[in-house]
Formats: C-alpha cells, sequence, structure tokens
C-alpha cells in the first residue's frame, strides 16, 4: 500500500521537469530573436524607394541622408517650360529620423514587433518637412520667369486731370497643386509638372471707382490756399497734382502724397528753390525788358503742410484754404527797386561774324549762354571773367585755337574773345566805363580795327562799369556757324538811353614788318605772318537828344606783327 504514491510523484516530477525544460528553450529562442532583431528596421522596409530593411537606426538614418543629398535638385516644368531647383530653394527637407521611426525602428518584447521585423515591411513615403515662406518666395521667382504679373487698377494725376487705370488678370503658379506636386517630385525623384492660372488683379475696376469717387475727383476740383504769414500761395490742381497719387492698401486704393514733390512746388511758388528770398530782376521777355517780381522767403516745416495736405484738397469750395506758421523775410532787391532801373529800350548793340569751327560755336555758345541775362545796376562793374568762368570741360568748352606768346596754340575756350570783342563794342557805344581791356598782341581782320578785346583766364579780363543812372540789362545771342555759312554774335544793351555815343578811328601809323620763327613743338600751328601797326579810337559822349559835346576819351592800340611760323618735326634743326 506504501509504494503507489512514491511512483505517482516521480511521474508528475518529469512532467514538470518536461514543460520547464520547454518553456525555457522557447524562452531562450525569444531572447535571442530579440536580440537578433535589436532596434534594426523591418526587413522589407523601404523610404521613398530606398531599401532600408534590416539596418540599423542610425545607418538607416545615414542611407536616407545619402541618397537624398544626391537628389537635391527638384525637377518640374512649369507651363511645360523644364526647370530645376535645389530643394532648400524651395523650402523642402526630409525628416530622416521621423522617416526611419515611421518605417518601424525601435526596440520591443511585443512579438507583433518581433514578427514585423522577421516578416513585415512597408514601402513608405519620407516625412517633409515644408517651409512655406521660402516655397512661396520659389513660387513667386518661377511666376516672375514664366508668367505674367497682374495690372493693378490705379488713379493718376495728370496735368491737375485724373485717369483710371483699370486692373488686368496676370498668369502664375497655381498654388494649389504646387506645393504638393513639389513635395511628390522631391520624395519620388520625378517630374513635377506646374501649371500657369489666373492672377487677379488686388485693386479691381470697383475699387478704381471707388478711389474716383472718394479722393481723386474732388482733389482736382478747385485750387486751394496757402497762407504763410503776410505771403500766400494759391495752387491750381495743374500745379499741385505731380504731388498727389494713391497706394493700394488692404485691397483698396488710398490717397498718397510725395512730400518732398509738394514741398518744391510750394517753395518754387512761394520763394526760391531753397527758401530763401528771391531778388526782384529784368529779363527779356518776348523780346522785351519785363520786371520779374520778388519773392519772399520762407522757413517752414513742410510737414505742417503735408499731415494736412490729403484732408485740404477734399474740402467743399470755399474752405480749401489753410494757415501755415512760417517765418517770412523779404528779399533785398525789390520789386520796385527793379522797376527804378527803368531797364526799358534798347540802347546799343553790336554784331560780329566768325568763320567755321566747331570749337568756335562751341565756345562763344557757351560764353554767350552764361553772358546773356546778365544786369548791372548803377554803380556795378562787369567781368566778363566773373560771367564766364575758367574755361574748362567742367564748365562746357572745349579745346581750340588761342594767341600765346604771339603764335596760335590749342587749348581750352578759343574763340570767346569773339564774345569778349563784340560784348566791348556794345559797351563802347551804350557809354559805360572802360575799366580794362586789352587787344589782341597781334590784329585779327574779322574784329573792328582799334576796338576789340581778348580775355585769358586769371590773367587778362573784359571789365566795365555802369557809370549811369539806370540799370543796364546785357542780352547775347549766337548764331551758329555752317561749313557753308559764318556765325554770328550779337550784344545788345537794354536800359534806359543816356549817352548819344559817337566814334572816330585814325589812320594807321607806326609800321612793323614780320618775323619767321621756326617751331618744333608737337602742337605748332603753321601761320602766313603780316606786319603790325599803331592806331587811335576816339568816344565822343553827347547826352542823348543833346549835340553839345560832354567829353572825349582816347584809346591808343599798339599791334605786334604777326609772325610767320614755319613747323618742323620734334629733333629737327631750327
Amino acid at each position: 500500500m506504501t509504494q503507489k504514491p512514491q511512483r505517482e510523484n516521480s511521474g508528475g516530477r518529469v512532467v514538470v521537469l518536461t514543460v520547464l525544460g520547454l518553456a525555457i528553450l522557447v524562452g531562450g529562442a525569444y531572447v535571442a530573436a530579440y536580440a537578433f532583431a535589436g532596434d534594426k528596421l523591418p526587413r522589407g522596409a523601404e523610404v521613398a524607394g530606398i531599401d532600408i530593411g534590416g539596418k540599423e537606426r542610425d545607418d538607416a538614418i545615414a542611407l536616407l541622408e545619402t541618397a537624398f543629398a544626391e537628389r537635391g535638385t527638384v525637377s518640374m516644368t512649369v507651363d511645360g517650360q523644364p526647370v530645376e531647383l535645389q530643394a532648400e530653394a524651395l523650402g523642402l527637407s526630409v525628416d530622416y529620423a521621423a522617416s526611419v521611426e515611421a518605417a518601424g525602428s525601435g526596440r520591443s518584447w511585443k512579438p507583433s514587433r518581433l514578427w514585423d521585423y522577421y516578416t513585415g515591411g512597408d514601402s513608405l513615403e519620407p516625412v517633409i518637412i515644408r517651409d512655406d515662406s521660402v516655397m512661396e518666395d520659389a513660387l513667386e521667382g518661377l511666376d516672375e520667369e514664366f508668367g505674367t504679373p497682374a495690372r493693378e487698377g490705379d488713379v493718376t494725376f495728370q496735368g491737375g486731370n485724373v485717369h483710371r487705370v483699370l486692373g488686368k488678370p496676370g498668369k502664375e503658379v497655381d498654388r494649389s497643386s504646387a506645393q504638393e506636386a513639389l513635395e511628390t517630385a522631391y520624395a519620388s525623384g520625378e517630374t513635377a509638372e506646374l501649371t500657369l492660372g489666373d492672377a487677379e488683379p488686388e485693386i479691381d475696376e470697383a475699387d478704381v471707382q471707388n478711389a474716383m469717387n472718394d479722393f481723386a475727383n474732388p482733389a482736382v476740383s478747385g485750387p486751394v490756399n496757402l497762407e504763410f504769414d503776410t505771403a500766400r500761395v494759391r495752387l491750381s490742381p495743374a500745379e499741385f497734382a505731380p504731388a498727389l497719387g494713391m497706394k493700394p492698401e488692404n485691397g483698396e486704393l488710398v490717397p498718397d502724397l510725395h512730400e518732398t514733390r509738394l514741398n518744391r512746388i510750394v517753395l518754387r511758388e512761394l520763394t526760391g528753390a531753397d527758401g530763401a528770398p528771391v531778388d526782384a530782376t529784368v529779363k527779356l521777355v518776348d523780346g522785351r525788358p519785363k520786371v520779374i517780381p520778388s519773392k519772399p522767403g520762407v522757413s517752414y516745416e513742410p510737414s505742417d503742410v503735408a499731415d494736412a495736405f490729403l484732408e485740404l484738397v477734399v474740402r467743399d469750395p470755399g474752405e480749401r484754404r489753410m494757415a501755415v506758421k512760417a517765418t517770412v523775410k523779404n528779399a533785398e532787391f525789390t520789386t520796385k527797386d527793379a522797376r527804378r532801373l527803368r531797364i526799358t529800350e534798347r540802347v546799343s548793340s553790336f554784331t560780329t561774324y566768325y568763320p567755321y569751327a566747331e570749337y568756335r560755336n562751341i565756345n562763344i555758345g557757351r560764353a554767350a549762354e552764361l553772358v546773356n541775362g546778365t544786369v548791372l545796376k548803377p554803380g556795378e562793374t562787369f567781368s566778363l571773367n566773373g560771367v564766364v568762368g575758367e574755361r574748362t570741360a567742367e564748365n562746357g568748352f572745349t579745346k581750340g585755337f588761342i594767341i600765346s606768346d604771339g603764335v596760335f596754340k590749342e587749348d581750352f575756350g578759343g574763340g570767346v574773345s569773339q564774345m569778349a570783342t563784340t560784348t566791348f563794342n556794345a559797351m563802347f557805344f551804350a557809354g559805360l566805363e572802360d575799366v580794362e581791356h586789352k587787344p589782341h598782341s597781334f590784329y585779327i581782320d574779322r574784329y573792328p580795327v582799334g576796338r576789340e578785346a581778348t580775355v585769358a583766364w586769371g590773367s587778362v579780363d573784359l571789365r566795365f562799369k555802369n557809370t549811369t543812372p539806370y540799370g543796364v540789362l546785357v542780352q547775347a545771342h549766337v548764331t551758329p556757324s555752317t561749313p557753308s555759312s559764318s556765325g554770328v554774335v550779337t550784344v545788345t544793351m537794354w536800359s534806359t538811353d543816356y549817352w548819344d555815343i559817337t566814334t572816330k578811328t585814325g589812320e594807321r601809323y607806326n609800321f612793323t614788318q614780320p618775323k619767321t620763327r621756326t617751331i618744333t613743338d608737337e602742337d605748332c600751328e603753321p601761320n602766313e605772318g603780316y606786319g603790325g601797326f599803331d592806331i587811335d579810337i576816339w568816344r565822343y559822349f553827347r547826352r542823348a537828344g543833346s549835340d553839345e559835346l560832354v567829353r572825349t576819351e582816347k584809346m591808343h592800340t599798339h599791334y605786334t606783327p604777326s609772325d610767320t611760323v614755319i613747323c618742323k618735326p620734334a629733333g629737327a634743326t631750327p
């Protein structure tokens, strides 16, 4: 009876040991399977067609980085035109870690994870990161290259009138499909096909009409008045309209003002260009002297006008007026002073002629431009060098022939002595005082003998003084020469007739003979010489309308011979 339980206990232990052994074997195999799988990806895993199956996480990330670096350029067509851009320029990149995680990387004791590793793995798209602002910049670049910008509606101001500019649709890359297509092309390495769609203007016809009704038409409906202390400015629409404009803002046109331009317009009407007082003067208008009124100087803050101007121009008639805080300074030479000059009639005029040479046309014409309009008040002295300035290229002059050391040489301002001679004779017959003049060293037969003048910057000047009780306006005009006609220089003096001038020219005397000079300078100019002589000129002064001789002036001129010049090559024996 005691033997049977012992046999049953032995059999139970065998069963337990067997089960335990099998459990150990299975557990060991599971542990081995876990250890072998580690954090490797499922053997069938792919991202963007790149096989990363069986790779450990870091190795898979490195493999994706290398593959996408090689396909960094995204191919596309825009309206059928091929283009390639770097993915970086499109704002596209790959989140490599997230892409590998999505493919199944990571350790886990779950049987499903181990089953996935040994038997699973999917073909996945990469996790794309997109920078929308960078991509929009890239798409705008494609719009500029392949599209057509929409023309925005606008309102312009011209000559006091307003003009409607209607908007017009353009063409741009279709945004609704472009972003997805570019992401897909980047992920797959294929070509994205981008299309052009309509680009509607932000400012449409209704916006333009609203701007016309609300601002533009009222703005040019009448003048505005600005009151600067004692000074007044009345600006017509034609005058202030160039400072007006409109600009798009939040989908509509709003008034815009060019403050700097408005300030220039106000100053031009009120004062000088810099706000300083402008003296009165006399100018020729339609061939007759006319007093140009003085203008006060005004100092004010441009922003005081600009800040209120857009509101001012849409006020009702009768209310388009604004007071501006300002400091006013009157001109030193007033309109009344200018009238007292009594510059009313032509008192002398003289004309000379010159042969064709383009340098003469340039230099004499430029000198006349500078002399023309000069006003001499009683007691003032005219200086041709002072008015004309140094003869340089920057001052509008070119090189031409001058007389230096008795021979012709080339230098800037050649021909200006023609203006000096013509001005001298106009002064001579106007009865003005000869302060300084120097005749040419030898006589030039196109000038009045004994009544001519030369000038040289820094050494020889033509100066005369207005000794009459009236102002003098100097008018200078040049008709350029041509190969078939002479140039004409005329200088006219305008004033009130004060002197009647007559003159007498004496006989030539004290004749001298030319010499012959041989010159080897590179700028040598040959010359056929002629003799020199002396001559005397008398000027007789009588009051305008009187026969009584008031005084007589005598001028003596000595002309040296004009030597014959023979030019030889440098190094030759003179």
